[in-house]
C-alpha cells in the first residue's frame, strides 16, 4: 500500500509539472506570436547566396532583378520591398550601409515584380533617386563581395508616405505592422581580377 501511495504522489506530481509547462509554452507562444513562416521570396536569375547577374548591376543595364514572392498571409493589406548592402567600407560610408531600392503599397494580391519595373510607391535610394540602384561596391575597398538582401515585408496597413521617404523613414512607419517577412540574399563582386 506504502508503494502504491507514493507512486500515486510521484505520478501526480509529473502531472502538475508537465501541465505547468504546457501552459508556460503556450503564453510564451502567444507572447511572441510564434507561427511557421510560409512567404518566400525568391528570383529566376539568381537563387539565395548566389552572384547577381551583372545585367542588374552598375557594369551592366542597371535594372532590377525579376523577383518573386509567395505565401503572402491573407491578412495583408500591403506589402514593402527594401534592397540594401550591409557591406559598405567605411572609407565610403560611415554607416556602411547602402539602400538601393524601397518600395511600398505594393498590392498584396501581386506575386512579382517583373525584370526593368516596380510595383507600388518608390522612395529615396541613398543616392538621393526614386529608381532601383543595382549592387555597385567600390573594387578598391574591402570587402570587394557585398551582400545584397532583399527583404519583403507582409504589413497589416497601407502606409502614408511621400515619395521623398528614407529606409529609415519606411522602417519607422512599419513598425508594429509587420505580419511577416522574407529574405532573399546575393551577391556581387567588382574587383578586378
Amino acid at each position: 500500500m506504502r508503494y502504491f501511495v507514493i507512486a500515486l504522489l510521484v505520478s501526480t506530481l509529473i502531472l502538475i509539472a508537465v501541465s505547468f509547462y504546457a501552459l508556460k509554452q503556450t503564453k510564451i507562444e502567444k507572447d511572441y506570436n510564434f507561427k511557421e513562416r510560409t512567404m518566400k521570396i525568391y528570383s529566376t536569375v539568381f537563387k539565395d547566396g548566389e552572384i547577381i547577374p551583372s545585367k542588374y548591376t552598375c557594369d551592366g543595364e542597371n535594372i532590377n532583378p525579376p523577383l518573386f514572392w509567395e505565401g503572402v498571409p491573407k491578412e495583408a493589406v500591403s506589402l514593402a520591398l527594401v534592397v540594401d548592402d550591409p557591406d559598405v567600407p567605411a572609407q565610403v560610408r560611415e554607416d556602411r550601409h547602402f539602400t538601393h531600392w524601397i518600395l511600398w503599397n505594393i498590392d498584396p494580391q501581386t506575386t512579382q515584380i517583373p525584370e526593368n519595373s516596380e510595383a507600388g510607391l518608390v522612395g529615396l535610394n541613398d543616392a538621393g533617386e526614386n529608381k532601383y540602384m543595382g549592387p555597385c561596391p567600390p573594387p578598391q575597398f574591402e570587402p570587394t563581395v557585398h551582400r545584397y538582401f532583399f527583404t519583403l515585408y507582409a504589413l497589416d496597413v497601407q502606409l502614408n508616405l511621400p515619395p521623398n521617404t528614407t529606409l529609415s523613414q519606411l522602417k519607422e512607419a512599419m513598425q508594429g505592422h509587420v505580419l511577416e517577412s522574407s529574405q532573399l540574399m546575393g551577391r556581387y563582386n567588382r574587383a578586378k581580377k
